[in-house]
């Protein structure tokens, strides 16, 4: 680890079990910025609900925010037709995520791009796809309230500080319960009444 960086990995957990290992930096400018989360695949079965509960249709346009293996925007443009982007600052999930496409079939459909997702214009999507922390999350709700009303955005395990779902869902997916929030915008601020 490098010597500027001043935060070290951090165990997070989710309703008693581990949902994903969180590795934080805070490098200094002017260095490559890191991942923000190691990589943990989202099981297929929760992959396939996500989906479904964005109702994605052909003419939707997914974004996957830290597409990982790129499983997500894959599923989304075999099952739907859909145009997709995936979305990593890890130069190896670009790479896994380039030969998944390839592997697939899909590279009509989908592109897969190296960027800081804090950085990027998101209202070209219809439906935007997570699975980051909660913090994380909240820190990308300016982005996502530059969405078109009426766009979804599914999050695997973490939810949207602050914010209503439309719906929350569990599904069981490799021995495990996990949870899926289903938002649109724009967000619903939590009243203090549900919070």
């Amino acid at each position: 680890m490098k010597q500027n960086c001043v935060r070290a990995s951090a165990l997070v957990m989710t309703a008693g079990l581990t949902a994903t290992l969180a590795l934080l930096f805070s490098c200094a400018s002017g260095q490559e910025r890191r991942p923000d989360v190691i990589f943990v695949p989202t099981p297929q079965p929760v992959v396939e609900r996500m989906l479904e509960l964005a109702k994605v249709t052909k003419e939707d346009v997914v974004y996957d925010l830290g597409c990982g293996d790129g499983r997500i925007v894959v599923t989304a443009a075999k099952k739907y037709g859909c145009r997709a982007v995936g979305f990593d600052i890890d130069p190896q999930r670009v790479k896994e995520s380039l030969e998944n496409v390839r592997k697939n079939g899909v590279e009509d459909l989908v592109k897969i791009e190296q960027k800081d997702i804090f950085t990027l214009d998101l209202s070209g999507a219809s439906v935007i796809t997570l699975y980051l922390l909660t913090s994380l999350n909240e820190k990308l709700v300016p982005q996502l309230e530059k969405m078109k009303p009426g766009s979804r955005v599914v999050s695997h395990s973490f939810e949207i500080p602050g914010y209503e779902p439309d719906k929350v869902e569990r599904v069981n997916a490799d021995g495990f319960e996990r949870t899926i929030y289903l938002y649109t915008i724009p967000l619903k601020k939590k009243t203090s009444n549900n919070q």
